[in-house]
């Protein structure tokens, strides 16, 4: 917490000197009370004082001033909110290798199936958008707002050939800024938009390295958030003729079995370049809460809100109490 007058904190100095005070009157008016000479009528007349709860009035009292002395200083909190005209685009690999089913049902459909999830998950303000790579890069879906189309284009997606992730990125750069354009940089240069990037393997295909996508995502100001999907077991039936198949297919006439391994490496480092975070997901499950994160977490920002008014009506619940508990235990503030 920070505070925008922190001097008038130095008003907080009253809530020891209204301390000091209370004692000293309490003190004076135990020396008046003794100067009654029979002290056995005294003890009689007197009322009994319930000591447990007898500084209750004065310590609420005390609080109170001290949140009222604490609104002065205008106190600021870091709060999380929505970000404005937020875009985001779901860049997902389509390669052949997304057939391997070493994350259930394939890595395919646990990628689908978290995606959705996502998109539910997701302010219904911000816009989605979905491009899909595996030898060159497809917008499937424009960023929107409209669910529905989202989740139609995400059920469309089939493996397809090679994987081209620096096609990809820049391609998924252009589409962000489209529809962010106008939209003005934070102070740390980023934009209200990101990219999640999902890839199960190496780049094989492209004109563009990982890397070189990644700078362009750097210099538009936008975040790439990875996530390497797939385990080091997993494997694709390879054809006769070149044709995969998947993890579940017989070999048959001459057909082999290839591993798919994820490369967490690149996209690491595609993340770290950007100022995004990297994910590695075995399962469908960790898929899920991947995305689930991110979902909740990626369009958002930090600002400074001034909370001085919680401050003065804890002042006044406080004083309130104070009043409250003196009449109900007898006592009165010194």
């Amino acid at each position: 917490m920070s505070f925008s007058s922190p001097w008038f904190l130095l008003a907080l100095l009253i809530v020891p000197a209204a301390a000091g005070l209370a004692q000293w009157v309490d003190r004076r008016r135990t020396r008046y009370a003794v100067a009654f000479t029979n002290l056995e009528l005294l003890a009689a007349l007197a009322p009994v004082r319930r000591r447990p709860l007898r500084f209750l009035p004065l310590a609420l009292f005390l609080l109170a001033l001290a949140a009222a002395a604490t609104a002065l200083a205008r106190p600021q909190t870091t709060v999380s909110k929505p970000a404005e005209r937020a875009t985001i685009v779901l860049l997902v690999d389509v390669s052949g290798s997304m057939r391997a089913a070493d994350v259930r049902p394939t890595r395919l459909g646990a990628a689908q199936r978290a995606m959705d999830l996502f998109a539910d998950r997701v302010p219904q303000s911000v816009k989605l958008g979905l491009v899909s790579f595996s030898t060159e890069p497809d917008v499937l879906v424009a960023p929107t707002t409209d669910r529905t189309i989202l989740h139609e284009g995400i059920q469309l997606l089939v493996p397809d050939a090679g994987t081209a992730i620096g096609d990809g990125v820049a391609v998924a750069v252009q589409v962000v800024k489209a529809s962010l354009e106008g939209a003005p940089r934070a102070k740390d240069g980023t934009v209200p938009g990101a990219i999640v990037l999902l890839s199960d393997g190496a780049q094989t295909r492209g004109f563009l390295t990982p890397l070189e996508g990644a700078g362009r995502a750097r210099a538009a100001g936008i975040r790439v958030f990875t996530v390497a999907l797939g385990t080091n077991h997993g494997t694709l039936g390879i054809g006769p003729f070149g044709g995969g198949y998947g993890f579940g297919g017989g070999l048959g006439n001459g057909g082999r079995r290839i591993n798919v391994l994820p490369d967490p490496v690149t996209l690491a480092a595609i993340a770290h370049e950007t100022g995004g975070r990297t994910y590695r997901a075995g399962t469908a499950g960790q898929v899920q809460e991947v995305y689930k994160e991110l979902g909740s977490s990626i369009v958002r920002h930090h600002v400074k809100r001034e909370v001085s008014s919680w401050f003065a009506g804890l002042a006044a619940m406080l004083l309130l109490g104070s009043l409250g508990t003196g009449r109900v235990l007898g006592e009165r503030l010194p």
